[in-house]
């Protein structure tokens, strides 16, 4: 299928980026305090700018490790069907296990996780999300902490694609569709 023409106009700073992601951690850091080991779990592929940045902020002890799940493939619009595509390495039965999404919008691959790695009995299972859209929201499902809320839009930049592409830009920027098909 040929990708459409688009533009991308900036939406949120690699500088705004990087001091929200210090306060995170921060936030986590609390949360986490006497955890002996955090086990930080990247959703791939969105997530592995975001969860490089926040495990170096993190001033606890980390294992990463990585699940990649799928309900987009190279489209704009979810599937809403969520299929997993790479499995964890490690249990996570009695760990404390954060998981670090690039993005919540219908919330369904979200919710989809929270089930299977809360049924492989960790000991507390908390998540984050570097980007939100409440308004798009089918599932209720809410990330224990989120980077920035925003609007409706199409976005990459920042380990976040549209058909593979665009995930090198240091900041979030919006897609802004041109051409005949806009």
């Amino acid at each position: 299928m040929p990708q459409r023409p688009y533009e991308i106009d900036p939406m949120i700073s690699a500088k705004s980026i990087a001091a929200r992601i210090e306060a995170l951690a921060r936030e986590i850091e609390a949360a986490f305090a006497g955890t002996d080991k955090l086990v930080v779990v990247g959703l791939l592929r969105g997530s592995f700018v975001f969860i490089a940045d926040l495990v170096r902020e993190i001033d606890l002890p980390v294992e990463v490790d990585f699940l990649e799940a799928s309900s987009y493939g190279n489209a704009t619009e979810s599937s809403r069907e969520v299929r997993i595509l790479k499995d964890l390495r490690s249990p996570i039965e009695g760990r404390d296990v954060l998981v670090v999404e690039d993005i919540v919008d219908t919330g369904h691959t979200l919710s989809h996780v929270i089930t299977l790695l809360r049924s492989r009995g960790p000991r507390r299972l908390e998540t984050i999300a570097l980007l939100d859209k409440p308004s798009r929201r089918e599932v209720d499902v809410a990330a224990t902490w989120t980077g920035f809320s925003i609007p409706d839009e199409f976005v990459v930049g920042y380990g976040i694609d549209y058909a593979q592409r665009n995930r090198n830009l240091p900041f979030i920027g919006k897609v802004r569709f041109t051409g005949p098909d806009a």
